[in-house]
């Protein structure tokens, strides 16, 4: 089957445009660590220099940083998160939690993120209604783009 030339509108498709690239989720993850410098980026990601520097242009274009001086000589600036790139902290955390369980099996885990309880923290996404916990066979998907099914376009 050939790739339709408009795929399927997509919130999840327009943000992994935006954050999907690679290295920008992981500058996300310093600046919510705290590690908002440019030195730093580079040495807790391991991005080549030029590729960081287009990834933080990119997301503070899109709002999700800010860029703030630090030093006048040299000039030098650090990296904060807006409140929309805070709101994709959820995201990370339940990413790096699916990949402790999944990847890693719980063992050997490279950081734990506890809540102010002092509890270890696990993700649960609930429903804003009921409080009920997400789970797949509880979900329907309405999709409300013209000319679009669940199983694609409604002309194919």
């Amino acid at each position: 089957m050939a790739a339709t030339k408009d795929p399927r509108p997509c919130s999840i498709a327009d943000a992994l445009a935006l954050v999907g690239e690679k290295y920008s989720l992981l500058v996300l993850r310093e600046v919510c660590l705290g590690n908002g410098r440019f030195d730093q980026l580079v040495r807790n990601i391991g991005a080549p220099r030029d590729i960081l520097a287009a990834r933080l242009r990119r997301l503070v274009e899109a709002g999700i940083l800010t860029k703030r001086l630090y030093s006048e000589r040299p000039q030098r600036f650090e990296y904060r998160a807006t409140q929309a790139g805070l709101e994709l902290e959820p995201v990370l955390m339940t990413l790096r939690e699916w990949g402790d369980r999944h990847l890693r099996k719980d063992t050997d885990l490279p950081m734990v993120v506890e809540h102010s309880c002092g509890s270890r923290l696990v993700s649960v996404v609930t429903c804003q209604a009921c409080g009920g916990a997400v789970r797949h066979e509880d979900l329907t998907a309405r999709p409300q783009a013209p000319g679009w099914t669940l199983s694609g376009p409604a002309t194919a």
